[in-house]
């Protein structure tokens, strides 16, 4: 190539990594994915830094694990200070662009994207910030519920269906634009998809698809709450599980939905394939797929996030690169490891922040160098009351919180996470919560958390009061600036727009 290769992430939200153990598994209706796959390097056991949209975002985008970053939760701001892969593309010389999600909190609400092209689809303040001092608060009007269960179906436009169709609309009029090459430079496009996180609507068009499907109830039907463990009890309680009757035609019509959604974005997301192949730069584009988090999909009776178990911590990637080959990598990695993965491949020198970076290049990985490191999940937002961390490694998964039992599950045994073995193999369990103390220092880290949602409190509460100046991203557009007006030659418009010219 003449100059470093283009760059085409695309992110969805709150897919769960267990549908692809190789690229999506076959009764899934997703012929673009597929295709997309038989291509890359398929990460079969990759993990969310966090299982929250806002935190797993913020340490997808910078390597850093929420600890570092402070953003422990949906509404804890994200410091101007760090860098995000945006920043390191954009200081090599690439144009860097966003259209989508990427649940930003704070007045900076573009972290080293040059433009973003939609607002966001949620809140850019501190009001969805929990409160450790009031353990067992349900904050209603912002907490998840089950009414996404039970209100799931088909829905042929919805706040979500919406926001995505406009995302994928402004994704693919930026591939054109690219395409005309009026910018030298190399570019970035982050296309960052809210499907299919719930609630679980879908067009007929996709319900459809799942007519006949086999997969519409969990594995593992739900637990009673007594023998639900001591997080996933906090997680019941906080989604209002009390207040709704949960029937199985509900959660066959969420899963349904859910999968129908799935095919929805990857029809979406053929576009932009499409849109590349129609302007030349397939070739010249690195393409990521990947999620913020899974979702639990009523599994054991849980369901969305917030919990270390595969469905909701698991998630896919998979990466097209020239520099990585085709083929199934099952050493478990981190969506840490994106921001030094993109540097390595495009050539960037990361050593100015490697010490305070926990990601690692998945290239050498890829091509079949032994690099077994843990990966380290963080957790310390809503249905917690102190921070969670977890360590996989190998086979194994070890969870802890100062407040509950460890966990320890051997995933080649017990891919479901049935048996806790913290107990029978005290020996395992032991070197793992060793290495937990080595990680983290849980007192100071659940201090921090604190400190960090009583400051936000006051600050919201403060802000919220006369004038309110909002900080949700307003995209701009020049309408002086577009199509024809009278400061342009028509002739040099004409001739610049199109590709190919005549």
């Amino acid at each position: 190539m003449s100059k470093k290769p283009n760059i085409l992430i695309v992110m969805v939200d709150q897919l769960n990594g267990t549908l692809f153990p190789d690229g999506p598994v076959d009764w899934l209706h997703t012929p673009n994915l597929k295709k997309l796959a038989a291509r890359s390097t398929r990460f079969a056991n990759a993990y969310t830094a966090s299982p929250l949209c806002a935190p797993g975002r913020a340490s997808f985008m910078s390597g850093q694990l929420p600890r570092r970053t402070r953003v422990y939760d949906n509404a804890a701001e994200f410091a101007s200070d760090i860098p995000t892969y945006a920043h390191h593309l954009r200081r090599a010389g690439y144009s860097t662009c966003l259209s989508g999600k990427m649940h930003f909190v704070g007045p900076d609400q573009l972290h080293g994207f040059e433009e973003r092209l939609t607002t966001d689809v949620y809140p850019a303040d501190f009001g969805w910030t929990p409160d450790y001092r009031k353990p067992g608060e349900r904050i209603d009007w912002w907490y998840h519920n089950m009414g996404s269960v039970t209100n799931a179906g088909i829905g042929e436009i919805s706040n979500q269906l919406e926001y995505d169709d406009e995302v994928a609309y402004h994704a693919k009029r930026k591939i054109y634009d690219l395409g005309r090459r009026q910018d030298g430079r190399p570019w970035m496009l982050t296309v960052s998809f809210t499907h299919p996180h719930d609630p679980y609507v879908a067009r007929r068009k996709y319900w459809d698809l799942y007519d006949n499907c086999d997969h519409l109830l969990p594995d593992i039907p739900a637990f009673e709450y007594d023998n639900q463990d001591a997080h996933s009890k906090r997680i019941v309680d906080a989604n209002d599980w009390r207040s709704f009757d949960i029937s199985e035609e509900n959660i066959r019509d969420s899963r349904r939905a859910y999968f129908a959604n799935i095919s929805y974005l990857d029809d979406k997301i053929g576009e932009l394939l499409q849109t590349l192949e129609d302007v030349d730069q397939a070739g010249d584009t690195i393409i990521m797929f990947v999620s913020d988090h899974g979702d639990m999909l009523g599994e054991r009776g849980l369901w969305f996030k917030m919990t270390f178990f595969e469905g909701s911590a698991r998630v896919p990637l998979m990466i097209c690169a020239p520099d990585m080959p085709e083929g199934r990598i099952a050493q478990p990695v981190s969506t840490l490891d994106v921001l030094p993965t993109l540097a390595d491949l495009v050539g960037i020198e990361m050593s100015e922040i490697m010490p305070w970076t926990d990601g690692r290049s998945l290239v050498a990985l890829s091509q079949g160098e032994a690099n077994i490191q843990p990966v380290l999940m963080e957790y310390a937002a809503e249905a917690s009351n102190a921070p969670l961390v977890a360590i996989r490694e190998g086979a194994w998964k070890y969870i802890h919180c100062e407040l509950d039992p460890p966990q320890l599950f051997n995933l080649d045994a017990d891919p479901h996470e049935l048996t806790n073995l913290a107990e029978t193999s005290p020996e395992i369990a032991a070197m793992f919560a060793k290495r937990v103390s080595e990680y983290w220092s849980l007192d100071a880290y659940d201090q921090e958390v604190r400190q960090s949602q009583a400051r936000r409190w006051v600050v919201y509460e403060a802000l919220r009061n006369g004038s309110y100046f909002p900080w949700d991203y307003q995209p701009l557009q020049k309408a002086s600036e577009r199509y024809m007006r009278n400061h342009m030659d028509l002739n040099a418009v004409e001739e610049r727009q199109r590709y190919p010219g005549d």
